[in-house]
């Protein structure tokens, strides 16, 4: 595997045997934006043959952007999956976004991946590593998931390689430096001849166990033995490894025999490392480039390939997600059989113009074929408007992806992914299983979007197509939540920041010919009594002919928070007959519901109906329904009404450099912070209470603030009365902000 003395030139054209779970790996790219795991992707491609040219990121060219936001963007907004061939395996290279608003994109490749490599880059601050991409690797740490890094960009390096693998060894390591010997260099880079700039280029790799050097500068990777004084260099960093290695195998015989003072070889070491990597206790970094112009090998990617093939698990080592049945039944656990019962998860889904919805699955057990029947059971996002559904369903044909191409396969056996036409009902998270034997995989955590997009029809023919639009919408993304707010009669989507609401509004337009127009987030006030006050009401009518005659006098009092509306008779002698005063009650909560004073639902007030006057030929249910309301609006008059504003928990959680930064800015959202709770990796969770109307763009400013380490919840806690000088500007504001 990684630092073998190996020969191989490429596997361009070795059939690939993906019928067996064995011979496939699946690996996903993880990294901050602008780390460089695209074009990676694009060198391991060339190296493995799958194209004759890499492609550039600017330029549009790549295999796995090729959406045409992405191209314009110039930046991954999906994941995408790469199948390559080496050496008798099927990599299935899983390329995710970096930037945070796909973070779902992100952990759908996880999902679907056995192991994962951690794309760094040394063009960037070292503090880029500790942010966002931490938090990937604790929850692959979380699961046993294997993990390697690849430190990119040496060629226009602001931080050196030693520096940088030493930083990663803090950061990932566990956070302390006394701690960090599972993550070791299992290379160092060759340096060549300094430039007029002073800058030296990056010519090759010294492999730390091999003692080897391989020399990329022709264009091809070459062999070369070190001398003496490059043998010295490399003893101290090979010792450091060799120690990592059998520390995190739990070798305790080669510790014995290491320790001892004997000459391990190369071979052993290699098990060894190999134990520990699939073990996912050794993180090995190695370094990679692309190729030069004519090159058909990028720095690194002979060695990036082995240690895939050899270093990281098959799907036969990966336990599967636990199923139930759809009713939530306990069933045994499932295994990565080919004859086994079916269990595939859809992890993406998209919609092609000619071909319909392509859902890419990833086959966990038994094997999947065109033109059967299957089970599909989507369970527990009902929230984002996803409802809970079983169906069957008909397997289209089934294809693997290489960019915009989909080449077309027999079957899917376990271990391995594909993509599935025509499946209508299916979305992503979905189960698919057995029409007879229908099965329900526990679902991976989906981030919460908190960010909210009002929007409306820009036109009526538009109108038409909006449900369908947001509907497709919803279905193929699962971290967007689709509401239809009954309060504020408002269509909100909401999403994890700016950039996926954007792509999400060019998505509308461009793919479902759907145009939209975003409008400003209404939260849901309410008005209150700030006193008790009398009303009456007097509706009469007598012109000629049949009139309308209605007297009512109420009194209006404020009660606790989550009272509702209270509505008591009072009424004595029979001033207001019996049949009229369920009319009254029914006019005073009408004209609650439209509000009294800006147009908000009145709420908490007990409404007491204390006399009145009635006709024998002219009073009617509708005279005592409007004198009701009538009535109630003159006590509004009397008082002072209260705006009432939805408050929030929001709990946020960042590095504890950040807490004073966060707290203050809290406070200045009117926001009163309640606690605080210490957690591990040097992070505080910081408990607050703030109104919803004050955090309707915390979702960037929390980014921007934390510089994208931070995170955060919100749960509606109570509605409370908004401050006085706020609730003049909403009136102001029509009542309508």
């Amino acid at each position: 595997m990684g630092d073998k003395a190996s020969t191989h030139p490429g596997a361009a054209g070795r059939a690939t045997t993906a019928d067996r779970p064995a011979s496939v790996r699946n690996v996903v790219l993880v990294g901050h934006s602008g780390s460089g795991k695209t074009t990676l992707v694009e060198a391991l491609a060339l190296a493995a043959g799958a194209v004759n040219r890499a492609g550039r990121v600017e330029d549009g060219a790549t295999v796995s952007d090729y959406d045409d936001i992405e191209h314009r963007q110039q930046r991954s907004i999906q994941l995408s999956l790469v199948p390559l061939e080496w050496d008798g395996f099927k990599i299935n290279i899983l390329d995710t976004p970096g930037y945070a608003d796909f973070v779902g994109e992100l952990r759908a490749g996880l999902r679907a991946a056995d192991a994962a490599l951690f794309v760094v880059s040394a063009a960037q601050e070292p503090s880029a590593v500790a942010g966002a991409t931490r938090m990937v690797w604790e929850e692959c740490a979380a699961v046993g998931m294997p993990r390697a890094i690849v430190v990119t960009h040496l060629e226009t390096a602001r931080t050196g390689y030693e520096e940088l693998t030493r930083v990663c060894g803090e950061v990932f390591g566990g956070g302390d430096v006394t701690h960090t010997s599972a993550v070791l260099p299992l290379y160092l880079p060759q340096y060549g001849p300094a430039g007029a700039d002073g800058h030296a280029p990056v010519t090759g790799l010294v492999g730390l166990l091999s003692q080897r050097i391989f020399d990329y500068s022709s264009g091809e990777r070459k062999e070369v033995t070190p001398d003496a004084e490059q043998s010295a260099l490399i003893e101290e960093a090979r010792n450091r490894l060799i120690e990592g290695i059998i520390a995190e195998s739990e070798d305790e015989t080669l510790m014995d025999r290491y320790l001892g003072g004997e000459e391990l070889d190369v071979k052993t070491l290699i098990e060894d490392l190999e134990t520990a990597v699939a073990r996912g206790t050794f993180h090995p970094v190695l370094a990679a480039a692309p190729a030069t112009d004519g090159a058909r090998q990028g720095l690194g990617t002979v060695e990036l390939l082995e240690l895939i093939t050899g270093g990281f698990p098959t799907p036969l080592e990966h336990e599967p997600p636990v199923v139930t049945t759809p009713q939530g039944a306990a069933r045994p656990p499932v295994s990565c059989d080919p004859t086994g019962p079916l269990v595939a998860e859809v992890v993406k889904t998209t919609s092609d113009p000619y071909v319909g919805r392509i859902s890419l699955v990833r086959v966990f057990s038994g094997t999947l074929r065109p033109d059967e029947t299957i089970h599909v059971s989507g369970h527990g996002l009902a929230d984002r408007g996803h409802e809970d559904h079983d169906v069957d369903e008909r397997v289209g044909a089934l294809s693997v992806p290489f960019g915009k191409q989909q080449r077309p396969v027999g079957q899917v056996f376990a271990g391995d992914l594909a993509c599935v036409a025509k499946l209508s009902r299916a979305e992503t998270g979905d189960t698919l299983s057995a029409k007879d034997d229908p099965l329900l995989m526990e679902p991976w955590t989906m981030p919460d979007p908190l960010l909210p997009l009002a929007i409306q029809a820009h036109s009526k023919a538009d109108e038409d197509k909006l449900s369908q639009g947001l509907a497709r919408l919803v279905a193929e993304d699962p971290t967007m939540r689709l509401e239809q707010n009954q309060a504020t009669h408002q269509v909100v989507l909401w999403c994890l920041g700016e950039a996926h609401a954007d792509v999400a509004l060019e998505r509308l337009r461009n793919r479902y010919g759907v145009q939209v127009d975003v409008v400003p987030h209404k939260v849901s006030l309410r008005e209150t009594f700030g006193e008790p006050a009398p009303g009456r009401g007097r509706h009469v009518k007598q012109s000629g002919g049949h009139g309308q005659y209605a007297i009512c006098e109420i009194e209006v009092e404020p009660l606790p928070a989550g009272s509702g509306i209270e509505f008591v008779d009072k009424v004595v002698g029979g001033a207001v007959p019996r049949q009229f005063i369920p009319s009254v009650e029914k006019g005073v909560r009408a004209q609650a519901a439209r509000g009294v004073a800006a147009g908000y639902p009145l709420v908490d007030i007990r409404v007491t109906l204390r006399d009145g006057k009635a006709h024998s030929v002219d009073s009617s249910d509708a005279a005592f329904q409007t004198a009701g309301a009538l009535a109630l609006r003159e006590a509004a008059a009397e008082a002072p009404i209260h705006l009432l504003e939805p408050v929030s928990e929001v709990r946020v959680l960042v590095p504890d450099g950040y807490v004073g930064p966060v707290m203050s800015d809290l406070s200045g959202r009117r926001g009163r912070v309640v606690g605080t709770e210490q957690f591990s990796g040097g992070r505080t969770l910081v408990r607050a209470e703030v109104p919803e109307i004050e955090i309707g763009r915390y979702a960037i400013d929390l980014r921007s603030l934390s510089h994208g380490t931070g995170h955060f919840s919100r749960v509606y806690a109570r509605h409370e009365p908004m401050p006085a000088h706020v609730a003049e500007k909403v009136r102001e504001g029509n009542g309508k902000d």
